[in-house]
């Protein structure tokens, strides 16, 4: 898909983009270090494709 893209999938892609933030500071010291990554920030836009 080049650069023409449907609106919808447009939406989609830019919702996943803003999920794949690094998870905050203060999440990682309330919960004492178990939480320290996004389970939504593996994905990257060559290797894992969306469900559109």
């Amino acid at each position: 898909m080049g650069r023409n893209k449907p609106l919808a999938l447009k939406l989609r892609l830019a919702k996943a983009g803003k999920q794949k933030k690094a998870v905050p500071t203060w999440v990682m010291m309330r919960t004492m270090g178990r939480v320290r990554r996004s389970p939504k920030n593996q994905r990257n836009w060559r290797r894992v494709k969306l469900r559109a």
